[in-house]
């Protein structure tokens, strides 16, 4: 069977969804996206490297791990 992903744009929407799901017997599970500490903070650097026009182009997987 198809699986539907939902984005509600507020919490009533949240609720209304979950409340059609459960009164039609409808399985579903809620998940939450929360990112590592460390995937954030990752992001965070690559964003000051762009700002700061501080990029390394990419050569292939060889070269960037030899750079290290």
């Amino acid at each position: 069977m198809d699986a539907l992903i939902v984005y509600p744009e507020n919490k009533e929407q949240l609720a209304a969804v979950k409340a059609v799901m459960k009164a039609m017997k409808v399985a579903f599970e809620q998940k939450h996206e929360v990112y590592p500490d460390y995937v954030v903070q990752g992001i965070k650097k690559s964003l000051k490297q762009v700002e700061g026009q501080k990029l390394t182009p990419f050569t292939g997987l060889k070269n960037m791990l030899h750079q290290q």
